[in-house]
Formats: C-alpha cells, sequence, structure tokens
C-alpha cells in the first residue's frame, strides 16, 4: 500500500514537476493477478485497481492490519468500475457478473472480496475507490443504463461530453462515496473546462482509453496559481479540495471520477470563468 500525506496549498506552489507527480500522480494502477492500493491522507481514500490475468485475485484480512481494523471494509464502503472484459466479483459468497463500463458498490462490513476474468485474453479490470464508512448500505450492481447519463459542453468550445453517475444518490444509497465515467465525444480535448472547485469534497480522476502516444495535460492547483501534471493512460491524479481539477488531451479519452467527503450534493460546486484563471 502507498500512502500518500496531505498537501498544503502554499506547500504544492513550490513543488517542482517531480515533486507534484511524487504528491498527486498515481502512475501505476493495475498489476497482473495482483491489486494495488493508494492510501490519501486527503479525506482518507484509497485508490487501486485489480486484475485477475491467469488466477483470481482475492483481497481477505491482511490489508486489515494496515489500516488498524480487522479486515478491509470494516469500516469502509467501495466502488467499482470495470474498464476490461467480462469478469466476476464475489463478496462473501454472493457472486455478481460485471461487464465492461459496468460498477458494482460494496457495503460497509463485507469482508471476503474474491475477482476473476471470465477470459485470459480479454482480462477485466477493476478500477475502485474506497471511503470510510458509518453504515451497511446492500451491496448493488450498476449497468450503464441504470447509471444517470447528462451530456454537456459544446463541440465549438471542444468539450462535449456525457457523464455517467453510476454511484450517485439518484441511483443507490452510500455513506460518502460518489463515482461515475465521463467519455469525451470524438475531436473533443478538454474535461471540466470551464472549471471549479468544491471545498467540501475531494476528488480522484482516473484516465483511460489513451493510446500510449496521447496524453492529457491535468490542470491542478489553486485558481490564480494553476499547475499541470502530464497524464498518460490508465494512471489517476488526486485531487484536494482546494484545487481545480480539469484536463485537456491531445485526443479524446475517458475518465472515471470518484468523489468523497462532507456531502453528496454534484452540484455543489464554485464555478470559475475561465478569465479568472491565472
Amino acid at each position: 500500500m502507498q500512502v500518500r500525506q496531505s498537501i498544503h496549498s502554499d506547500h504544492a506552489n513550490r513543488l517542482d514537476t517531480e515533486g507534484l507527480r511524487r504528491e498527486f500522480l498515481i502512475e501505476h494502477i493495475f498489476a497482473a493477478d495482483q491489486y494495488t492500493m493508494t492510501y490519501s491522507h486527503i479525506d482518507r481514500i484509497i485508490v487501486g485497481g485489480i486484475q485477475p490475468l491467469t488466477q483470481a485475485v482475492t483481497i481477505g484480512d491482511e490489508v486489515g492490519k494496515q489500516l488498524g481494523v480487522s479486515y478491509f471494509l470494516e469500516r469502509r464502503e467501495m466502488g467499482i468500475i470495470n474498464i476490461g472484459g467480462p469478469g466476476v466479483i464475489t463478496v462473501d459468497g454472493s457472486r455478481y457478473e460485471i461487464g465492461h463500463q459496468e460498477a458494482l458498490y460494496i457495503g460497509q462490513g463485507a469482508r471476503l472480496l474474491h475477482f476473476e476474468s471470465l477470459s485470459v485474453w480479454h482480462p477485466a479490470l477493476f478500477y475502485y475507490n474506497s471511503a470510510p464508512a458509518h453504515t451497511a448500505y446492500p451491496n448493488r450492481k450498476i449497468t450503464l443504463d441504470e447509471a444517470t447519463p447528462q451530456t454537456i459542453g459544446d463541440n465549438v468550445t471542444s468539450n462535449r461530453r456525457t457523464i455517467h453517475k453510476f454511484i450517485v444518490p439518484d441511483v443507490l444509497p452510500t455513506c460518502q462515496l460518489t463515482m461515475g465515467l465521463t467519455q469525451l465525444a470524438e475531436g473533443n480535448l478538454w474535461n471540466t473546462m470551464p472549471c471549479h472547485t468544491h471545498d467540501r469534497r475531494m476528488e480522484v480522476y482516473f484516465y483511460f482509453n489513451m493510446d500510449p502516444e496521447t496524453a492529457v495535460f491535468h490542470m491542478m492547483g489553486q485558481p490564480q496559481e494553476t499547475r499541470h501534471l502530464v497524464v498518460r493512460n490508465q494512471q489517476a491524479v488526486i485531487s484536494p479540495s482546494w484545487s481545480i481539477h480539469a484536463g485537456v488531451g491531445t485526443k479524446n479519452y475517458t475518465f472515471i471520477w470518484g468523489m468523497v467527503g462532507e456531502n453528496q450534493v454534484f452540484d455543489d460546486m464554485e464555478h470559475l470563468r475561465v478569465s479568472e484563471l491565472r
């Protein structure tokens, strides 16, 4: 488990490129036949990936020791979105078939998590976020059709995109975790621009569906002191509540967003005009 400490905005302003990448970029999400975990002290979110390739992958009690509890989800909830081939997730004996761009919410108290792919030639890629939880809500699979869609932006400003809200209050109850998937239309490059901040929630962006020679320039930092990270395929960025979070790619792409914090109100944000940015 990697651990990332909280970074004050004043500290972030003094970091060079290497320092920004070390503190905010998660470069390696998937590893064959393993799970990865990055623990951020920012709202205590855990981010990672699970790639069952030639064998199943199990998350058991061993993770609990690193969290000071008996098992991983003893005091946590978890959201998973599959960006690979069809797979199966077994939660305490209950089996869920999770296809491409389908999600599974796992409530607090689930103990034994078992992940497998249905084909070694097209393995599942389970990307997940986990947040502290105070109540156990039911596990639930969410298909792409069940996710609440919202198409926004315009081709003229190169930000036409569709937001699929998988884990939000309109779809199912959770303690604090919200997750969704945003797809940019062909020929569009900008996400979340005009941008915003939300002081009451932090966010993690996970970028994928990118060719090897493409990149996303992820914008971060305070609105009047912006910075950027060059992000490649299947990498994630931790965004503190004081930071903007937007990006422009060399080609269209897809990203998964996950938020934890004080509330789950999707529109609770401080909008910024492009003219305000520096």
